[in-house]
Parts: C-alpha cells; structure tokens; sequence
C-alpha cells in the first residue's frame, strides 16, 4: 500500500472528524468502511492524489424533511456531486419493493436539488478501477476543464497499440496488434482489455459478447501519454 495515500487518508478522515459530533460522527466513523476507502484508494487517491474539496459520510436534507448520508460529496465551486459505492451482497439481494423505489427517488431529488451523481458498484471499484477513475476525470474535465492524468501506468507496448490505432483510421482487431507488435492473441487481448479499464480504448461494434474490434477513446489526450 502507498505509504502517501496512507498518511494523507489517515489525515483526511481526522480533519472530517475533528469538526462533526453526534450523528455526524458516528456516522463517519462506523459508515465509512472497506468500500468506501477502497474508493479512495483505488480510483480517487490514483486520479488526483488529493483529497481536496472530498466529503466522505456527508449529510443533505432528505426529501421528507429528515436527513441521509452520500458515500462522498464533492463540493467544489458551485458544483456539488454525490458518489455513492454500491455493493451487491445479501444485504441488497433483500432489500424491499418499497426500499428500491425509495433509492431511486432520493435519487431524482439529489438531481432536482442540482445535484450530479455518479454511482459505482463496488465490483468496479475492486476490479476496474481505471474504469472508475476515467470516468472520474471525465466529469473533472466536463466541469472544470481539467485533462485526464495518466501518470505512468502506460506500458511502451500499450503506446505502440495507441500508435497503430491512430495509424489505421479504422476499427483496431486483436490482429492488428498481433502483428504489430509480433505477439500471441491471447497477450493482444489481455493488452488490449487494459487499455479499456484505462478509458484509452473502447469497444467497437456492437452485441458481441467477446470483443472483435476497438476504437480509441474520444476523451483521449495524446499529449497525456507523451505520444
């Protein structure tokens, strides 16, 4: 585990809990669990190496007039979005008719309120992280104008299949790379997976279950990747 991260979590959570009492409190120090800080450490903390303007356990004005916890607020000028990690085990495999709807309408009253919401299930949080990740700094850069920040998980074979798609204006095949970069399917396709949990490539065509083609990513900053 990054011994940064640590320290920087360990100060964030002290900084929250240093300034709430009661419910606040006890919220943020028995709600705040694994997949929370799996969140944080797998796709936040990796996409921005900060915590800045992050709200874990933060409390909003329900619409019946009481009040509910978000996962994590992100308050930052006049945007506020709510993250919300949602897990898929006995306790959601149980829930009620009634209890689903009412996820889903305090839900539409986040968004009334002007909220934005970005929901993630805890397999991609433990999966797919860069998955999460770019679809992190996609809103960052939707909103704030920042680039997405790929720092330097980009293998020289990854840019060499970032290059040849490029190259071909056309849809990429595992092929293409096999030939490219004189490897077995089986690598080309593990390679080229990769690059879709990164948000550097995506699937082309549709309705196969396996994937036969690949396309670059249209929020793809070249620039980003010293290409």
């Amino acid at each position: 585990m990054n011994p940064d991260f640590i320290e920087a979590y360990h100060a964030f959570l002290r900084e929250h809990a240093g300034s709430r009492q009661g419910e606040r409190l006890r919220r943020l120090t028995e709600g705040h669990g694994f997949a929370e800080k799996l969140f944080v450490e797998q796709v936040w903390w990796p996409a921005f190496g900060n915590f800045d303007n992050l709200h874990p356990e933060y409390e909003i004005s329900d619409f019946r007039d009481g009040s509910r916890f978000l996962d994590f607020a992100l308050l930052r000028n006049s945007v506020r979005l709510a993250i919300e990690i949602d897990g898929f085990g006995p306790h959601s495999q149980k829930i009620s008719r009634s209890q689903f709807s009412d996820q889903w309408m305090r839900q539409n009253h986040l968004i009334i309120d002007g909220w934005k919401v970005l929901r993630f299930s805890y397999d991609d949080v433990k999966d797919r992280p860069r998955m999460c990740e770019q679809l992190i700094q996609q809103f960052m850069g939707k909103w704030f104008g920042l680039k997405p920040v790929y720092h330097k998980r980009i293998s020289s074979e990854e840019k060499e299949i970032i290059r040849l798609a490029v190259r071909l204006h056309r849809l990429l095949t595992p092929k293409d790379v096999c030939i490219e970069l004189d490897i077995e399917q089986q690598k080309a396709r593990k390679l080229l997976h990769g690059l879709i949990e990164k948000g550097l490539l995506l699937p082309g065509g549709m309705g196969r279950k396996r994937i036969a083609c690949y396309q670059l990513s249209k929020t793809l900053h070249m620039e980003e990747l010293g290409l």
